[in-house]
């Protein structure tokens, strides 16, 4: 029983892990186009 608790431990941290990081790329994204249409209109 301690195994399966700690195995599902392991995988819960390790999705959440992943959907920061998902997170973080989807905001850099964002930003790079958001500085995109800044430029095309100065």
């Amino acid at each position: 029983m301690f195994k399966k608790i700690v195995a599902l431990l392991m995988v819960g941290s390790m999705f959440a892990l992943v959907g920061c990081n998902t997170v973080h790329g989807v905001g850099k994204d964002i930003e790079k186009g958001g500085e995109a249409i800044q430029k095309a209109v100065k």
